[in-house]
């Protein structure tokens, strides 16, 4: 099969011919259509994320068919459509996986950073950690919802009811939350890097009741905010835009550090947290909800080989929604 090949951080992925994996007793081997790209995946080829298994597949926005099932899979039949998460495998008796918190298992391990993942031809997974793709997603259009649409779901679940949200970096993420809080009758503010107004435009396209710099304020204060941009002066930024009792939200797995600040914008009973990975019933609950909304994707296509170009686009910020991979 063909493969995306990272051997070494900060080096461009090489494409490369390996075997078909096969899978283990509670594996599932599934025939790649769709695999959506991630910041994560950045972080991971740019060093910030250390340790991933080496030489690795990066990609955890899976989406393909399953052509073969290890002997105890249970409920995913050849020929069923699949989606493969960034929580590939946690251990089931830690103290996290016994309170209902298997997203901050001590032993959890990740599609494409422990496990091979996406960018290549074909992939295996433990069938208990995929996903069942809704009817009515094509292939390019699922696979963003797999990470930008679950982990965040989480992020935007844990801002609670509010009324005014704000969106710090409108990338993959935002793009699809926005569609959710609308529905919801949310009023949504979206913040882009210094002077991006094709950005902006896009989120006012897609129904955003603002859209400015991350710098600025915005023109009322805000109950929440979610920060998706991995920029730790964001924080302090978010911090001043949203209202007393106000949360702020980490959603990313990386930030660069953040800045010191005066505890006058944290008082008053102000909330901030961060986001970590993603549990199943996050994506249960996420993948019945994206129908009903309905969540549109809106995607920039890149095929298999071309996964270093889709790497650099996203880096430099010419990606209008989220980036694919197809095979």
């Amino acid at each position: 099969m063909r493969a995306m090949l990272l051997e070494a951080p900060r080096q461009p992925l090489r494409l490369v011919d390996l075997p078909v994996p096969k899978p283990n007793p509670e594996q599932v081997l599934i025939r790649i259509h769709a695999c959506a790209v991630c910041r994560t995946d950045l972080h991971i080829v740019d060093g910030e994320l250390t340790h991933p298994k080496l030489p690795l597949i990066l990609g955890h926005q899976i989406v393909g068919t399953v052509e073969a099932v290890g002997e105890r899979v249970k409920n995913f039949n050849v020929g069923k459509r699949v989606g493969v998460p960034w929580l590939g495998h946690t251990c089931d008796r830690c103290r996290y996986c016994l309170s209902h918190r298997e997203n901050l298992c001590d032993y959890a391990e990740f599609t494409g950073y422990h496990l091979d993942g996406g960018y290549a031809e074909y992939t295996v997974a433990d069938y208990r950690y995929c996903f069942e793709i809704p009817a009515g997603y094509p292939d390019m259009q699922a696979a963003p919802l797999l990470c930008g649409g679950l982990i965040g779901y989480r992020a935007y679940r844990m801002t609670g009811d509010t009324e005014k949200i704000g969106f710090y970096g409108f990338g993959s993420s935002a793009h699809i939350l926005i569609q959710l809080a609308r529905y919801q009758g949310r009023q949504v503010f979206a913040f882009t890097r210094s002077g991006d107004t094709q950005g902006q435009e896009f989120a006012r396209h897609l129904g955003a009741n603002w859209a400015g710099d991350s710098d600025e304020l915005p023109p009322e204060p805000l109950d929440a905010a979610i920060i998706f941009a991995p920029v730790g002066k964001l924080v302090p930024a978010a911090l001043r835009a949203v209202a007393k009792g106000g949360v702020v939200v980490c959603a990313g797995i990386h930030m660069s550090d953040i800045p010191s600040f005066p505890y006058e914008i944290l008082w008053e009973e102000r909330v901030l947290r961060s986001v970590a990975n993603l549990t199943r019933q996050d994506g249960e609950e996420f993948l019945t909800l994206a129908p009903q909304v309905p969540i549109r994707t809106e995607v920039n296509l890149f095929g298999l080989s071309e996964a270093n170009e889709a790497l650099d686009a996203l880096r430099s910020g010419k990606i209008e929604g989220s980036a694919v991979l197809f095979t």
